[in-house]
Protein backbone atom coordinates (compact mmCIF):
# COMPACT_ATOMS: atom_id res chain seq x y z
CA UNK A 1 0.00 0.00 0.00
CA UNK A 2 2.20 2.41 -1.30
CA UNK A 3 0.94 6.22 -1.63
CA UNK A 4 2.59 10.07 -1.77
CA UNK A 5 1.85 11.83 1.52
CA UNK A 6 -0.48 14.00 -0.69
CA UNK A 7 -2.74 11.23 -1.85
CA UNK A 8 -2.29 9.54 1.31
CA UNK A 9 -4.19 12.54 2.49
CA UNK A 10 -6.64 12.51 0.43
CA UNK A 11 -7.54 8.69 0.09
CA UNK A 12 -7.82 8.88 3.71
CA UNK A 13 -8.85 12.85 4.22
CA UNK A 14 -8.27 11.68 7.84
CA UNK A 15 -8.76 15.14 8.19
CA UNK A 16 -12.82 15.09 7.47
CA UNK A 17 -12.52 13.19 11.00
CA UNK A 18 -10.68 15.05 12.46
CA UNK A 19 -12.15 19.12 12.17
CA UNK A 20 -14.79 20.76 10.26
CA UNK A 21 -13.07 23.50 8.96
CA UNK A 22 -9.72 24.13 6.81
CA UNK A 23 -6.83 26.40 8.58
CA UNK A 24 -6.00 29.36 7.05
CA UNK A 25 -2.37 29.03 6.09
CA UNK A 26 0.15 26.39 5.86
CA UNK A 27 3.29 26.81 7.72
CA UNK A 28 5.13 24.21 5.28
CA UNK A 29 7.14 26.18 2.70
CA UNK A 30 7.08 23.18 0.15
CA UNK A 31 3.05 23.61 -0.11
CA UNK A 32 1.79 27.10 -1.89
CA UNK A 33 -1.15 28.43 -1.82
CA UNK A 34 -1.91 27.33 -5.27
CA UNK A 35 -1.96 23.74 -4.21
CA UNK A 36 -4.63 21.39 -4.54
CA UNK A 37 -3.81 19.97 -1.68
CA UNK A 38 -2.92 22.96 0.43
CA UNK A 39 -6.39 23.40 2.69
CA UNK A 40 -6.51 19.64 3.66
CA UNK A 41 -2.39 19.94 4.94
CA UNK A 42 -3.05 23.49 6.38
CA UNK A 43 -5.74 21.23 8.34
CA UNK A 44 -3.77 17.99 9.11
CA UNK A 45 -1.25 20.43 10.84
CA UNK A 46 -2.95 22.57 12.47
CA UNK A 47 -5.03 19.55 14.27
CA UNK A 48 -1.87 17.99 14.87
CA UNK A 49 -1.71 14.96 12.78
CA UNK A 50 0.91 15.75 10.25
CA UNK A 51 3.97 17.74 11.55
CA UNK A 52 6.57 17.37 8.26
CA UNK A 53 10.03 17.41 8.52
CA UNK A 54 12.65 19.94 10.19
CA UNK A 55 9.46 22.40 10.97
CA UNK A 56 8.95 23.89 7.25
CA UNK A 57 8.53 21.10 4.42
CA UNK A 58 5.89 18.73 3.73
CA UNK A 59 7.58 16.34 1.00
CA UNK A 60 4.21 15.34 0.09
CA UNK A 61 6.07 13.50 -3.16
CA UNK A 62 7.52 10.96 -1.38
CA UNK A 63 6.41 7.46 -0.64
CA UNK A 64 4.74 7.11 3.01
CA UNK A 65 5.81 4.39 5.04
CA UNK A 66 3.39 2.15 6.90
CA UNK A 67 4.88 3.64 10.23
CA UNK A 68 3.95 6.94 8.60
CA UNK A 69 0.57 6.22 7.89
CA UNK A 70 -0.21 4.26 10.90
CA UNK A 71 0.96 7.40 13.18
CA UNK A 72 -1.62 9.59 11.02
CA UNK A 73 -4.44 7.11 11.58
CA UNK A 74 -3.38 7.05 15.25
CA UNK A 75 -3.32 11.06 15.44
CA UNK A 76 -7.03 10.81 13.97
CA UNK A 77 -8.63 8.18 15.84
CA UNK A 78 -7.53 10.13 19.08
CA UNK A 79 -8.87 13.57 17.36
CA UNK A 80 -12.29 11.95 16.19
CA UNK A 81 -13.17 10.94 20.32
CA UNK A 82 -13.67 14.64 20.41
CA UNK A 83 -15.59 15.60 17.60
CA UNK A 84 -18.54 14.70 15.68
CA UNK A 85 -17.96 12.23 12.81
CA UNK A 86 -19.37 11.55 9.78
CA UNK A 87 -20.91 8.08 8.83
CA UNK A 88 -18.96 7.82 5.82
CA UNK A 89 -15.86 9.37 7.69
CA UNK A 90 -16.13 6.98 10.55
CA UNK A 91 -16.28 3.90 7.94
CA UNK A 92 -13.03 5.24 6.19
CA UNK A 93 -11.31 5.85 9.56
CA UNK A 94 -12.29 2.34 10.60
CA UNK A 95 -11.08 0.41 7.68
CA UNK A 96 -7.55 2.24 7.51
CA UNK A 97 -7.89 1.01 11.19
CA UNK A 98 -7.95 -2.75 10.09
CA UNK A 99 -5.46 -1.50 7.25
CA UNK A 100 -3.03 -0.82 9.68
CA UNK A 101 -3.53 -2.89 12.84
CA UNK A 102 -0.37 -4.48 13.29
CA UNK A 103 1.20 -0.49 13.54
CA UNK A 104 -1.08 0.55 15.21
CA UNK A 105 -0.97 -2.11 17.86
CA UNK A 106 2.83 -1.58 18.08
CA UNK A 107 1.82 2.40 18.85
CA UNK A 108 -0.07 0.61 21.35
CA UNK A 109 -3.70 1.24 19.84
CA UNK A 110 -5.83 -1.20 20.61
CA UNK A 111 -8.10 -1.70 17.23
CA UNK A 112 -9.36 -5.10 17.66
CA UNK A 113 -13.03 -4.32 17.40
CA UNK A 114 -12.24 -1.68 14.39
CA UNK A 115 -10.92 -4.69 12.48
CA UNK A 116 -13.55 -6.42 13.24
CA UNK A 117 -15.94 -4.53 12.11
CA UNK A 118 -14.18 -2.53 9.36
CA UNK A 119 -14.96 -5.70 6.99
CA UNK A 120 -17.66 -8.27 8.67
CA UNK A 121 -17.27 -10.78 6.15
CA UNK A 122 -13.66 -11.49 4.85
CA UNK A 123 -12.48 -14.11 2.34
CA UNK A 124 -9.49 -16.55 1.89
CA UNK A 125 -8.74 -19.25 -0.52
CA UNK A 126 -6.89 -21.65 -2.11
CA UNK A 127 -6.23 -23.04 -5.57
CA UNK A 128 -4.22 -26.52 -5.64
CA UNK A 129 -3.01 -29.21 -7.99
CA UNK A 130 -2.28 -33.04 -6.55
CA UNK A 131 -0.65 -35.78 -8.21
CA UNK A 132 -0.55 -39.48 -6.94
CA UNK A 133 0.92 -42.55 -8.35
CA UNK A 134 -0.23 -45.88 -6.63
CA UNK A 135 2.46 -48.66 -7.48
CA UNK A 136 1.46 -51.32 -4.96
CA UNK A 137 2.11 -54.64 -5.86
CA UNK A 138 -1.00 -56.73 -6.85
CA UNK A 139 -1.49 -60.01 -7.91
CA UNK A 140 1.12 -62.27 -8.88
CA UNK A 141 3.74 -59.87 -9.21
CA UNK A 142 1.67 -57.37 -10.96
CA UNK A 143 2.75 -53.72 -10.56
CA UNK A 144 0.17 -51.95 -12.45
CA UNK A 145 0.23 -47.79 -11.93
CA UNK A 146 -3.12 -46.24 -10.50
CA UNK A 147 -2.61 -42.51 -11.50
CA UNK A 148 -5.00 -39.80 -9.86
CA UNK A 149 -4.50 -35.91 -10.98
CA UNK A 150 -6.75 -33.79 -8.63
CA UNK A 151 -7.93 -29.93 -9.04
CA UNK A 152 -10.10 -28.32 -6.24
CA UNK A 153 -10.52 -24.77 -5.80
CA UNK A 154 -11.68 -23.38 -1.94
CA UNK A 155 -12.95 -20.44 -0.48
CA UNK A 156 -13.07 -19.84 2.91
CA UNK A 157 -15.17 -17.17 3.99
CA UNK A 158 -15.41 -16.09 7.86
CA UNK A 159 -18.13 -13.51 8.85
CA UNK A 160 -17.88 -11.71 12.58
CA UNK A 161 -21.33 -11.24 14.25
CA UNK A 162 -20.28 -9.31 17.07
CA UNK A 163 -17.17 -9.54 19.71
CA UNK A 164 -17.15 -13.39 20.32
CA UNK A 165 -19.05 -15.25 17.90
CA UNK A 166 -17.97 -15.83 13.97
CA UNK A 167 -19.06 -18.17 11.21
CA UNK A 168 -16.95 -19.82 9.51
CA UNK A 169 -17.29 -21.81 6.20
CA UNK A 170 -15.45 -23.55 2.97
CA UNK A 171 -16.79 -23.71 -0.35
CA UNK A 172 -14.67 -26.36 -2.81
CA UNK A 173 -15.10 -27.62 -6.32
CA UNK A 174 -13.24 -30.70 -7.06
CA UNK A 175 -12.62 -32.44 -10.43
CA UNK A 176 -10.19 -35.23 -11.53
CA UNK A 177 -8.38 -33.93 -14.83
CA UNK A 178 -7.16 -37.61 -15.45
CA UNK A 179 -10.96 -38.63 -16.00
CA UNK A 180 -11.87 -35.15 -17.24
CA UNK A 181 -14.84 -35.11 -15.02
CA UNK A 182 -17.51 -32.37 -14.47
CA UNK A 183 -16.93 -31.93 -10.89
CA UNK A 184 -18.37 -31.75 -8.36
CA UNK A 185 -18.81 -28.38 -5.93
CA UNK A 186 -20.04 -28.38 -2.10
CA UNK A 187 -20.61 -26.63 0.99
CA UNK A 188 -17.20 -28.74 3.01
CA UNK A 189 -18.37 -27.31 6.19
CA UNK A 190 -20.01 -24.27 8.08
CA UNK A 191 -20.00 -23.59 11.64
CA UNK A 192 -20.69 -20.82 14.58
CA UNK A 193 -17.53 -19.84 16.59
CA UNK A 194 -17.66 -17.96 19.98
CA UNK A 195 -15.04 -17.28 21.74
CA UNK A 196 -15.11 -16.44 25.89
CA UNK A 197 -11.38 -15.90 27.15
CA UNK A 198 -10.08 -19.16 27.27
CA UNK A 199 -12.90 -21.26 26.01
CA UNK A 200 -13.71 -21.82 22.67
CA UNK A 201 -17.00 -23.49 21.15
CA UNK A 202 -17.82 -24.52 17.67
CA UNK A 203 -21.73 -25.86 16.48
CA UNK A 204 -21.99 -26.83 12.98
CA UNK A 205 -19.89 -28.96 10.49
CA UNK A 206 -16.41 -28.12 11.44
CA UNK A 207 -12.83 -29.35 10.58
CA UNK A 208 -12.66 -33.26 12.33
CA UNK A 209 -8.62 -33.40 13.65
CA UNK A 210 -7.29 -35.44 16.04
CA UNK A 211 -5.24 -32.77 17.48
CA UNK A 212 -3.31 -34.89 20.53
CA UNK A 213 -1.78 -37.42 17.89
CA UNK A 214 -0.88 -34.74 14.87
CA UNK A 215 -3.65 -36.28 12.71
CA UNK A 216 -2.62 -39.93 13.07
CA UNK A 217 -6.52 -40.67 13.55
CA UNK A 218 -8.14 -38.14 11.99
CA UNK A 219 -8.50 -35.66 9.62
CA UNK A 220 -11.77 -35.02 7.95
CA UNK A 221 -15.31 -32.91 9.48
CA UNK A 222 -17.65 -33.94 11.60
CA UNK A 223 -21.01 -32.54 12.50
CA UNK A 224 -21.89 -31.87 16.12
CA UNK A 225 -20.23 -29.11 18.81
CA UNK A 226 -17.07 -28.67 20.36
CA UNK A 227 -15.65 -27.17 23.09
CA UNK A 228 -12.15 -26.31 23.79
CA UNK A 229 -11.06 -24.55 27.50
CA UNK A 230 -7.50 -24.02 28.64
CA UNK A 231 -4.12 -22.13 27.30
CA UNK A 232 -1.08 -23.78 27.82
CA UNK A 233 -3.34 -27.13 28.93
CA UNK A 234 -6.26 -27.45 26.75
CA UNK A 235 -9.14 -29.97 27.28
CA UNK A 236 -11.18 -30.32 23.93
CA UNK A 237 -14.33 -32.70 24.52
CA UNK A 238 -16.65 -33.06 20.90
CA UNK A 239 -19.69 -35.11 19.79
CA UNK A 240 -21.92 -35.38 16.86
CA UNK A 241 -21.78 -37.42 13.51
CA UNK A 242 -19.12 -38.66 11.31
CA UNK A 243 -19.72 -39.25 7.85
CA UNK A 244 -17.96 -43.00 7.50
CA UNK A 245 -17.69 -43.56 3.61
CA UNK A 246 -16.84 -39.87 3.01
CA UNK A 247 -13.41 -38.53 1.57
CA UNK A 248 -11.48 -35.88 3.23
CA UNK A 249 -12.79 -33.45 0.53
CA UNK A 250 -16.59 -34.57 1.71
CA UNK A 251 -17.09 -36.67 -0.80
CA UNK A 252 -18.91 -39.47 -0.49
CA UNK A 253 -16.51 -42.73 -1.99
CA UNK A 254 -17.92 -44.12 -5.10
CA UNK A 255 -20.11 -47.18 -4.35
CA UNK A 256 -20.01 -46.36 -0.87
CA UNK A 257 -23.22 -46.38 1.26
CA UNK A 258 -23.44 -42.86 2.91
CA UNK A 259 -23.72 -43.55 6.17
CA UNK A 260 -22.84 -41.90 9.39
CA UNK A 261 -20.98 -43.17 12.68
CA UNK A 262 -22.15 -41.48 15.97
CA UNK A 263 -19.54 -39.89 17.64
CA UNK A 264 -18.02 -38.88 21.29
CA UNK A 265 -14.32 -38.32 21.68
CA UNK A 266 -12.08 -35.73 23.88
CA UNK A 267 -8.81 -34.76 23.94
CA UNK A 268 -6.15 -33.32 26.45
CA UNK A 269 -3.03 -31.43 24.90
CA UNK A 270 -0.09 -29.64 26.97
CA UNK A 271 2.58 -26.98 25.80
CA UNK A 272 5.88 -26.81 27.83
CA UNK A 273 8.52 -25.05 26.49
CA UNK A 274 9.68 -27.05 23.87
CA UNK A 275 7.74 -30.28 24.01
CA UNK A 276 4.23 -30.68 23.53
CA UNK A 277 1.71 -33.65 23.56
CA UNK A 278 -1.58 -35.18 24.18
CA UNK A 279 -3.68 -37.42 24.75
CA UNK A 280 -7.39 -39.25 23.12
CA UNK A 281 -10.00 -40.73 23.10
CA UNK A 282 -12.41 -41.06 20.53
CA UNK A 283 -15.96 -43.41 20.32
CA UNK A 284 -17.88 -44.30 17.29
CA UNK A 285 -20.76 -46.60 16.17
CA UNK A 286 -21.96 -47.43 13.14
CA UNK A 287 -23.46 -50.92 11.36
CA UNK A 288 -20.50 -50.40 8.68
CA UNK A 289 -17.78 -51.78 11.28
CA UNK A 290 -19.86 -54.72 11.44
CA UNK A 291 -18.71 -55.63 7.78
CA UNK A 292 -15.01 -53.77 8.26
CA UNK A 293 -12.22 -55.87 7.50
CA UNK A 294 -10.21 -57.35 10.83
CA UNK A 295 -13.31 -56.42 12.63
CA UNK A 296 -14.53 -58.50 15.27
CA UNK A 297 -18.27 -60.10 14.83
CA UNK A 298 -21.13 -58.37 15.10
CA UNK A 299 -19.29 -55.32 16.79
CA UNK A 300 -20.26 -52.07 15.70
CA UNK A 301 -18.26 -49.74 17.75
CA UNK A 302 -14.66 -48.57 17.26
CA UNK A 303 -13.12 -47.36 20.57
CA UNK A 304 -10.17 -45.61 19.73
CA UNK A 305 -7.10 -44.41 22.43
CA UNK A 306 -4.19 -42.52 20.94
CA UNK A 307 -0.84 -40.89 22.32
CA UNK A 308 1.44 -38.30 20.98
CA UNK A 309 4.20 -35.88 21.49
CA UNK A 310 6.82 -33.37 19.96
CA UNK A 311 9.79 -31.58 20.53
CA UNK A 312 11.64 -28.98 19.16
CA UNK A 313 15.17 -28.85 19.79
CA UNK A 314 15.80 -25.01 17.44
CA UNK A 315 14.29 -23.24 14.54
CA UNK A 316 15.68 -26.44 12.38
CA UNK A 317 14.78 -29.55 14.26
CA UNK A 318 12.66 -31.43 15.69
CA UNK A 319 11.19 -34.79 16.55
CA UNK A 320 7.58 -36.28 16.67
CA UNK A 321 5.42 -39.41 17.17
CA UNK A 322 2.23 -41.02 18.20
CA UNK A 323 0.26 -44.11 18.70
CA UNK A 324 -3.48 -45.64 18.47
CA UNK A 325 -5.35 -48.25 19.33
CA UNK A 326 -8.66 -49.80 18.15
CA UNK A 327 -9.47 -51.87 21.40
CA UNK A 328 -12.69 -53.07 19.25
CA UNK A 329 -10.79 -54.49 16.57
CA UNK A 330 -9.45 -57.32 15.70
CA UNK A 331 -6.78 -57.03 12.81
CA UNK A 332 -5.57 -53.87 11.77
CA UNK A 333 -6.23 -52.38 14.90
CA UNK A 334 -2.67 -50.74 15.85
CA UNK A 335 -0.87 -47.27 13.97
CA UNK A 336 2.20 -45.52 15.05
CA UNK A 337 4.74 -42.85 13.39
CA UNK A 338 8.08 -41.39 14.37
CA UNK A 339 9.01 -38.59 12.58
CA UNK A 340 12.04 -36.50 11.63
CA UNK A 341 11.29 -32.92 10.89
CA UNK A 342 13.94 -30.14 9.27
CA UNK A 343 13.05 -26.36 9.28
CA UNK A 344 9.72 -25.74 7.77
CA UNK A 345 8.00 -24.28 4.64
CA UNK A 346 6.39 -20.77 5.37
CA UNK A 347 4.13 -19.99 2.41
CA UNK A 348 4.01 -16.17 2.78
CA UNK A 349 7.82 -16.51 2.91
CA UNK A 350 9.57 -16.77 -0.82
CA UNK A 351 12.08 -19.36 -0.48
CA UNK A 352 11.69 -21.17 2.72
CA UNK A 353 12.00 -25.02 2.68
CA UNK A 354 11.15 -27.96 4.59
CA UNK A 355 11.90 -31.65 5.24
CA UNK A 356 10.68 -34.90 7.02
CA UNK A 357 11.39 -38.83 7.24
CA UNK A 358 8.96 -40.88 8.80
CA UNK A 359 8.39 -44.40 9.83
CA UNK A 360 4.85 -45.06 9.98
CA UNK A 361 2.25 -48.29 10.28
CA UNK A 362 -0.75 -47.38 9.69
CA UNK A 363 -3.63 -49.75 10.24
CA UNK A 364 -7.01 -49.22 8.82
CA UNK A 365 -9.07 -50.14 12.39
CA UNK A 366 -6.75 -47.44 14.53
CA UNK A 367 -6.26 -44.73 11.65
CA UNK A 368 -9.79 -43.87 10.47
CA UNK A 369 -9.19 -41.12 8.16
CA UNK A 370 -5.46 -39.76 8.92
CA UNK A 371 -3.60 -37.08 7.38
CA UNK A 372 -0.69 -38.20 5.46
CA UNK A 373 -0.83 -37.82 1.36
CA UNK A 374 1.57 -40.70 0.65
CA UNK A 375 0.20 -43.34 2.66
CA UNK A 376 -3.76 -43.72 1.75
CA UNK A 377 -5.98 -42.78 -1.06
CA UNK A 378 -8.42 -40.22 -1.19
CA UNK A 379 -9.81 -41.05 -4.61
CA UNK A 380 -7.77 -44.17 -5.69
CA UNK A 381 -10.34 -47.18 -6.31
CA UNK A 382 -8.34 -49.26 -3.61
CA UNK A 383 -7.52 -48.37 0.18
CA UNK A 384 -3.81 -48.03 0.38
CA UNK A 385 -4.14 -48.21 4.28
CA UNK A 386 -2.72 -51.32 6.16
CA UNK A 387 0.72 -50.39 5.07
CA UNK A 388 4.06 -50.21 6.68
CA UNK A 389 7.38 -48.25 5.55
CA UNK A 390 9.24 -45.09 5.16
CA UNK A 391 7.62 -41.92 3.99
CA UNK A 392 9.96 -39.07 2.24
CA UNK A 393 8.55 -35.14 1.65
CA UNK A 394 10.00 -31.99 0.99
CA UNK A 395 8.51 -28.28 0.70
CA UNK A 396 9.28 -25.48 -1.08
CA UNK A 397 7.98 -21.59 -1.54
CA UNK A 398 9.12 -20.30 -4.76
CA UNK A 399 6.96 -17.57 -4.56
CA UNK A 400 5.31 -15.99 -1.78
CA UNK A 401 1.79 -17.86 -1.11
CA UNK A 402 2.81 -20.91 -3.18
CA UNK A 403 3.75 -23.68 -1.65
CA UNK A 404 4.55 -26.84 -3.33
CA UNK A 405 5.17 -30.40 -2.22
CA UNK A 406 6.90 -33.43 -2.93
CA UNK A 407 6.82 -36.91 -1.47
CA UNK A 408 7.30 -40.53 -1.41
CA UNK A 409 6.48 -43.66 -0.06
CA UNK A 410 8.17 -47.05 0.61
CA UNK A 411 7.16 -50.36 2.33
CA UNK A 412 4.66 -52.87 2.69
CA UNK A 413 0.73 -54.32 2.34
CA UNK A 414 0.77 -56.16 5.45
CA UNK A 415 -2.65 -56.99 4.80
CA UNK A 416 -1.94 -58.29 1.75
CA UNK A 417 1.20 -60.87 2.13
CA UNK A 418 4.04 -58.24 2.77
CA UNK A 419 3.28 -57.37 -1.08
CA UNK A 420 5.33 -53.97 -1.90
CA UNK A 421 3.95 -51.01 -1.34
CA UNK A 422 5.06 -47.51 -3.11
CA UNK A 423 3.68 -44.01 -3.59
CA UNK A 424 4.79 -41.02 -5.54
CA UNK A 425 2.69 -37.95 -4.20
CA UNK A 426 3.09 -34.29 -5.75
CA UNK A 427 1.23 -30.90 -4.87
CA UNK A 428 1.50 -27.00 -5.89
CA UNK A 429 -0.70 -24.76 -3.72
CA UNK A 430 -1.85 -21.16 -4.53
CA UNK A 431 -2.94 -18.89 -1.48
CA UNK A 432 -5.62 -16.02 -1.88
Amino acid sequence: MKKTLVSALTTALVVGAASTTFAAASPFSDVPAEHWAYDAVAQLAQDGIVNGYDGTHFRGDRQVTRYEMAQMVAKAMAKSQNVTVSGNDKALLDKLAAEFADELNNLGVRVANLEKNADKVKWTGEARYRYWSYRDEKAAGNKKKDNIDHVSFRLFPTAEINDNWSVKARLTSNFLMNKDNTGTTELSYIFAEGNYGSLNVKAGKMPFYSTNDDGLVMDDFFSGVQATVGNKVKLTAEAGRWNINEDANGTVKDGAKNDAASYQGVQLNAEQGKLTGGLGYRHFNSEVFKTASGYKANKDDADILSAGARYTFDKNWAVAGAYAENTDAKDYKKSGTAEIDYKGANKANKGTFGASVAYRHLGSNASLMPTFDTAHALFAPYNALNEKGWDFSASYVPLKNTLTTFGYFNGKQFANHNDKAETLYARVSFFF
